[in-house]
């Protein structure tokens, strides 16, 4: 027999390298999605009590919180709301939102609406905008959503605001605001490369952060940053308080195979939400419209930008902004497709990405930079 039969069948344009290693991310897509839904199962009776339970949803365990959270998280960022909601923007911002107008409002109700009833159970509010629009979407149904809070503006970020005294007053100052009680995770915004930061400004926010959770007013805690060393770093020297990372993981991003940020996640129990899943909407070729000629081919790349990133077992949720019921109803149909990428997609997708990442915006450039996790 020819050393050419012998070799498995597969498309003349593959290569060897090519098919063993599509054949292997397969295979790992396949596994994490039958891990996730024997761990699903193996709690069927905790997890039947989450918030906004729905039988046909996926629910992950948050690291070592004991939240069960859908494998689809709703983040806080509405761009491009402006396609649904014209008026909603009072200028070129998209984070100065016009609060009080009322079809802006009904947007994020009927988004947050559509989210509970499928499933979804988490909010990852990041902003002051944010926090105060999603607290008034959850008015009379608090207990129907998992409730991520950070007031960025008045955080690590700003010199002001490096101290535990000043953190607490800032989470009180949040809770007064938006009429809540209580946060479900207190996820304090970082500089980007939250290196920048001292270990003395790391230690007070600590401080805070276990502060606050000690006093009840947030029952999880932990932080965004784009710094990976220094996340890891984070994790292993207080690992009794960071609970959950909010970190980028893209659709081109991919685990390395040592030393790899999750080995300190995966050894502490740490939660993971993943930021960017589309690059800032780099992936797409239209603008979030639903009447956008493109709708419905970027409809299928999102999809499988969620399933690709779901095969990453260390990642707990992506949490996509999303602009109508549409997009909320289009995550979920991911959830439901085949978990792992055929050759074909996943050729696909990279050229997608390849495309996204030459058309980044400069302040998006760093996205560049978690290639490799």
């Amino acid at each position: 027999m020819s050393s050419q039969s012998q070799q498995p069948n597969r498309p003349d344009n593959v290569t060897r390298r090519e098919f063993m290693r599509d054949g292997a991310a397969a295979a790992a897509g396949l596994a994490v999605g039958l891990s996730a839904m024997a761990n699903q199962q193996a709690h069927a009776e905790q997890v039947s009590k989450t918030r906004s339970y729905n039988p046909d949803m996926e629910y992950r365990p948050l690291g070592k919180t004991g939240l069960w959270v859908s494998a689809v998280c709703m983040g806080g960022h509405w761009k491009r709301i402006e396609k649904m909601v014209p008026a909603a923007l009072p200028g070129d911002n998209w984070l100065a939102a016009s609060l009080d107008n009322d079809a802006f409002k009904k947007n994020r109700s009927d988004v947050v609406t559509r989210c509970s009833e499928l499933g979804i159970n988490y909010i990852d509010a990041c902003t002051r905008e944010e926090v105060l629009a999603y607290s008034e979407a959850l008015r009379g149904r608090r207990e129907k959503m998992f409730l991520g809070f950070s007031w960025y503006q008045e955080e690590m970020r700003n010199p002001k605001f490096r101290t535990a005294d000043a953190l607490l007053g800032t989470l009180d100052k949040g809770l007064k605001e938006a009429k809540l009680d209580y946060v479900d995770l207190w996820r304090i915004t970082m500089h980007e490369q939250s290196g920048m930061h001292t270990d003395d400004e790391v230690a007070e926010m600590m401080k805070a952060l276990e502060k606050a959770r000690q006093q009840g007013k947030c029952r999880f805690t932990g932080f965004s940053s784009h710094d990976r060393p220094h996340i890891k770093s984070m994790i292993e020297k207080y690992p009794d308080i960071v609970q959950v990372v909010v970190t980028p993981y893209t659709a081109k991003s991919k685990v390395k195979p040592e030393d790899s940020l999750f080995d300190a996640v995966k050894k502490h129990g740490v939660g993971v939400f993943g930021i960017k899943p589309f690059s800032s909407n780099a992936l797409f070729q239209g603008d979030g419209s639903l009447e956008s000629p493109h709708a419905e081919e970027d409809d299928r790349m999102a999809r499988m930008a969620i399933r690709y990133i779901l095969a990453t077992d260390v990642i707990t949720a992506p949490i996509p902004g999303m602009i109508n019921t549409h997009q909320v109803e289009n995550m979920v149909k991911a959830l439901k497709e085949r978990r792992e990428l055929d050759k074909a997609e996943a050729r696909e997708l990279q050229q997608a990405m390849d495309e996204a990442w030459a058309r980044l915006p400069a302040n998006y450039q760093w996205l560049k930079d978690w290639e490799y996790v």
